[in-house]
């Protein structure tokens, strides 16, 4: 974290420095280290000029920035290198992404597939289209065509694009490909039109058949798929003769307001995110950066559930048992709470004076208030919840509960039982006091720091 506030930063949290960040990209161990790709806008805090920013980590826990690994302006990406993925093979590291030209806006607009490869894994040449609007079969829009996800089955690579139907809503597309540069349409997953307004950034690992997919306006389910845009994960089998996907299980990724196109390294099980959210507004503009992706999550799947827990390198400094009320302080690093027999629980997080962040059990369900967090955050949604700056998680019914909560400079992540529910929070820059209330037969209360 830089010293001075107009550069104040998050700790531990990757950030593309100055500028503007979102998607996550190219997840890939290659050369023994873990490679992080995201989309990046030097030059301002909006979404603009989309770069693919790079940072790398021998343990998921340390990061180094790397230099910009494409830059948009050449052939297929006059206009943008949107997001994509990555794959380790021959030797080499190879990029798949969203090239994207303006023309004259609208239908004109064109989203292709570009190659690029790397013998370093940091220096990229750009190899050109390689999946245009004459691979992608014409009931599809040659306009919303992009984020392709790359993976090995058998003899070939594969890839699942975000699409549209002409004169309908999003869908998932299958390629195949021998070589990586010569590809074939094979299916439409679905073979129908997703809930929202348009798919992004699908993720699919081939190992366990799960399925990560973003959307643009769904609408809500209950208390649930309230934000601008929302991430579903799903559990199947897909078929890589016919590209069709078959759903035996499927849920929200995460509860939070800050939460979208998560991906994941092929061969590890886990999954970062972009913490953030469209249509909303960036108080941390004022310190020259929009946007960070979440700490690395390991996921597994525990009975036909998406189980998510957070990975971070940290040391204990508290343990304490509770009988009722606890008081600590803590701006950033970990807190670990098992409670057996919980009947009641509040933690205010970032208090000073009359601001915190509030985590609530009522009647039944994890209740997240930002609403006096600090400087205000307001977005696209007008549901009473996101009005009242609320979000909501259900209880699992257990014996014993565990939460997780991860605090860094303007977020905070917060994973209980199975669950996960993350946000973006800015509040006094000095506020650090966090307050425990609770009722249960037993109740520990570990801080960890983190190093």
């Amino acid at each position: 974290m830089k010293k001075s506030n107009n550069k104040l930063r998050p700790v531990f949290h990757i950030t593309g420095g100055d500028g503007w960040i979102n998607d996550p990209n190219g997840l890939v161990v290659f050369n023994g280290r873990y490679h992080v790709f995201f989309q990046y806008n030097p030059y301002g805090t909006s979404f603009g000029a989309a770069h693919w920013g790079h940072a790398a980590s021998v343990d998921l826990k340390h990061w180094e920035s790397l230099p910009v690994a494409l830059a948009p302006g050449d052939d297929g990406d006059a206009d943008g290198c949107f997001s994509g993925s990555a794959i380790a093979h021959g030797g080499k590291l190879w990029l798949l992404y969203t090239g994207f030209t303006r023309n004259e806006g609208g239908d004109t607009e064109r989203q292709v597939q570009c190659l690029a490869e790397s013998v370093d894994g940091v220096n990229f040449k750009k190899c050109g289209v390689v999946i245009g609007s004459e691979q992608l079969p014409q009931e599809y829009a040659p306009n919303d065509f992009r984020d392709p996800k790359v993976w090995r089955h058998g003899d070939k690579f594969y890839c699942v694009t975000a699409a549209r139907k002409i004169g309908g809503g999003g869908r998932l597309l299958m390629f195949s490909s021998s070589d990586l540069t010569s590809w074939e349409f094979v299916g439409d997953l679905f073979g129908k039109d997703c809930r929202g307004k348009m798919t992004e950034c699908p993720d699919y690992r081939d190992g366990d058949g799960l399925l990560f997919m973003s959307e643009i306006a769904p609408p809500p389910d209950g208390n649930t798929h309230l934000n601008s845009s929302t991430t579903r994960w799903f559990y199947g089998a897909l078929d890589h003769t016919t590209g069709v996907f078959r759903v035996a299980d499927e849920g929200i990724c995460d509860y939070g307001f800050d939460f979208y196109a998560p991906q994941s390294f092929a061969d590890r099980p886990v999954m970062l995110a972009w913490m953030n959210m469209w249509g909303r507004n960036n108080p941390s503009s004022k310190y020259g950066f929009a946007g960070m992706m979440t700490v690395p999550r390991r996921i597994e799947k525990v009975d036909g559930k998406l189980v998510q827990s957070p990975i971070v390198g940290s040391r204990e400094v508290v343990r304490k048992i509770v009988d009722d009320t606890f008081k600590d302080n803590v701006k950033t690093g970990v807190v670990d709470i098992t409670a057996t027999g919980l009947k009641e629980c509040e933690i205010l997080m970032r208090k000073k004076g009359g601001a915190y962040t509030k985590l609530s059990l009522v009647g039944g369900e994890w209740v997240f208030d930002r609403s006096r967090s600090g400087e205000p955050i307001v977005g696209d949604e007008k549901d009473p919840d996101s009005l009242a700056n609320i979000r909501r998680m259900p209880k699992l019914d257990r014996d014993k509960t565990h939460i997780i909560i991860v605090l860094d400079e303007f977020s905070i992540e917060i994973f209980i039982d199975w669950n996960a529910l993350s946000s973006t929070v800015y509040p006094p820059l000095d506020a650090d006091e966090l307050c425990l209330s609770v009722k249960a037969d037993a109740c520990e209360y570990i801080r960890s720091e983190i190093v």
